[in-house]
This record gives structure tokens, C-alpha cells and sequence, in this order.
């Protein structure tokens, strides 16, 4: 193997702080990614939700409609 023990693989002569805050980086821009679209998405369903229950509890039981649609 090419270091010889954990620490050897932490420091990497003295290029371990570019390599791993690198690979840091790395992770975190792929976890917004992933998690970013996700939390919009569940945000969007909750607004839609929101605005169907809004538009059914306009609506009168006769079929017509309370508030005006523009």
C-alpha cells in the first residue's frame, strides 16, 4: 500500500488538507443536489395541496361558487 498507516493517509506529505477539504466539497455540493430538489418539490405539493383545499372550501354545495374566478 502506498501509506503506511491512517495518519500517513490524513496528511498525504502535506497535501491532505487540499485533497480531503476537496472531497468535502465534493459531497456536500452533491448532497444540495439531491436534497435541495427534493425539499422544493415536497414544498410545492404542500402549496398545491393547500390551494386545492382553498378552492374546495369555495365552492357552495350547490355547485356555484363564492369567491370569483380570475
Amino acid at each position: 500500500m502506498y501509506f503506511e498507516n491512517m495518519a500517513a493517509v490524513w496528511h498525504m506529505e502535506g497535501h491532505g488538507v487540499f485533497v480531503w477539504s476537496a472531497y468535502g466539497i465534493t459531497f456536500m455540493v452533491i448532497g444540495l443536489m439531491l436534497a435541495l430538489p427534493l425539499l422544493r418539490g415536497r414544498r410545492l405539493a404542500r402549496a398545491i395541496h393547500a390551494d386545492e383545499r382553498r378552492r374546495a372550501a369555495a365552492v357552495t354545495p350547490g355547485g356555484a361558487s363564492n369567491a370569483s374566478d380570475t
